[in-house]
């Protein structure tokens, strides 16, 4: 073939530039506001854990066990209602039902302030969770459908560095506010409940203003990015083939819950999520036993710090894992690599002999977690569209409630059995090499050779 001609080069040089522009805009313009939203329902969602080594735990006289049920009832509430709630972001649109989300979840968070006893606080974490039915999924649907495959998991990876730094900046936000102690005649933990509610109502009530539903209606995107834009994510779908494509209601739902591949990748992720939740609601309180068993003593700031030190290194992780993928092509390894790490690093940390080797080793595990998350949610966007889309994210991230509810039960329920945290941290590192085995077994499946519609899925290893 000859060489290009200098009007097909100028030709192409202006679409790519378009693309730089177009993705450059959405990543200033939207994606730290939906990751201001995940900030903040990260923070609420976990805000007990701070709560139950800093005055909740002895005032409310709560077990391990009841606090890890606590801990987990609030999904029961999500599991039931994440379906049906993203599928009524996809019908109502994301700005509508995010922000609606986001208001209602902030009320009953607000709540919290007054709880008196456990049974209390089982309600309002179960309602909590009804509230917040449909968050994640929505937001990883509503982000993969502003850009083109290529770009997803870098667009992801910018999303999700909010969960790490939630507990980076958000531990020794909860510390500070327990330090207000007497504010409003309030307990230090009542005080903190307060502090971090009231953000995700004022956020709810702007993010209805805010957010766009779709590119096309983008006013801050040039004509010729919009029409991009439009036209790479409709060729896209149109080429997805033997993918899970766009259907409505009941034809949605059959489509995403007879996918095997939706049904693999949920289990897959049910592992990483197990370790997620069990870090996120015990490793304050695992933190506080330091003090016990290295006879060291620690103020509520500095159980907080300590606290946040795993999460800096993950989020660096995190990004630089992100983009290597985004460079290179997502393969096997890029999700299967970091939850080996995860599965072996976790027993480990029960080992050590310090707490800085503990915290240390802890720090494996959540970079390992963190690194192949936003990897992980570039996956089911290659092969689901429309509302079959927004019916098998959900599912998948049921599938994540799933574990989120196991691992603060569980371990709650196995500290108090076997009188430490070796069991449930074992029970931790085996579902994460379960992860690790489900995503290889994937890849290499012999329907998954080159050429076969499940190629787009994910890469092979090679």
């Amino acid at each position: 073939m000859g060489a290009a001609t200098p009007s097909h080069t100028s030709t192409g040089q202006a679409v790519e530039a378009i693309e730089r522009s177009a993705i450059r805009k959405i990543s200033v313009r939207l994606v730290p506001f939906v990751a201001l939203m995940f900030f903040v329902n990260y923070l609420d969602r976990t805000a007990v854990s701070f709560a139950e080594p800093n005055g909740m735990g002895d005032d409310l006289a709560l077990t391990a066990a009841q606090f890890g049920f606590a801990s987990g009832v609030f999904f029961i509430g999500y599991i039931v209602l994440e379906v049906p709630s993203n599928m009524a972001l996809h019908r109502f649109g994301a700005r509508r039902w995010l922000a609606r989300i986001m208001v209602t979840w902030g009320v009953v968070a607000l709540l919290f302030t007054w709880v008196q006893n456990s049974e209390q606080l089982y309600v309002l974490r179960f309602l909590l969770g009804v509230a917040e039915a449909g968050f994640f999924p929505g937001a990883i649907l509503y982000l993969s459908q502003w850009v083109p495959t290529r770009h997803r998991t870098k667009i992801l990876a910018l999303f999700y560095l909010a969960q790490p730094l939630t507990t980076v900046i958000g531990a020794p936000l909860a510390g500070q506010l327990i330090n207000q102690h007497g504010l409003f005649g309030l307990e230090g933990w009542r005080v903190m409940f307060l502090g971090v509610s009231l953000p995700a109502i004022l956020l709810g009530i702007v993010a209805w203003f805010y957010l766009i539903d779709r590119p096309s209606q983008a006013r801050w995107l040039t004509q010729e990015e919009k029409d991009w834009l439009v036209r790479e994510l409709a060729a896209e779908d149109a080429g997805k083939t033997g993918a899970v494509t766009e259907s409505h209601g009941r034809e949605a739902l059959r489509a995403a819950f007879t996918s095997g591949r939706v049904w693999t990748l949920s289990i897959i992720y049910f592992g990483f999520i197990y370790g997620l939740y069990a870090l996120a609601f015990f490793l304050p309180t695992i933190i506080e036993g330091f003090e016990e068993q290295f006879d060291t003593s620690f103020s509520v700031m500095d159980k907080a710090l300590i606290t946040a030190v795993p999460y800096l290194p993950a989020a660096v992780a995190l990004f630089f894992w992100s983009r290597h993928a985004t460079r290179h092509g997502t393969r096997a390894w890029h999700v299967a690599g970091p939850a080996i790490a995860g599965g072996v690093s976790i027993p480990v940390a029960l080992y050590m002999n310090a707490p800085s080797t503990t915290i240390a080793v802890i720090t494996v595990t959540a970079c390992s977690i963190f690194a192949a998350l936003p990897v992980f949610w570039s996956l089911p966007s290659r092969f689901l569209t429309g509302a079959a889309a927004a019916a098998g994210i959900a599912l998948i991230n049921t599938a994540g409630n799933v574990a989120g509810f196991a691992a603060g039960y569980v371990t709650g329920w196995l500290k108090d059995f076997s009188g430490g945290y070796h069991l449930p941290l074992f029970l931790v590192g085996g579902f994460m090499l379960m992860s690790a085995a489900l995503m290889l077994w994937l890849a290499a499946r012999p329907e998954a050779a080159p050429g076969r519609p499940e190629t787009e899925l994910v890469e092979a290893h090679r």
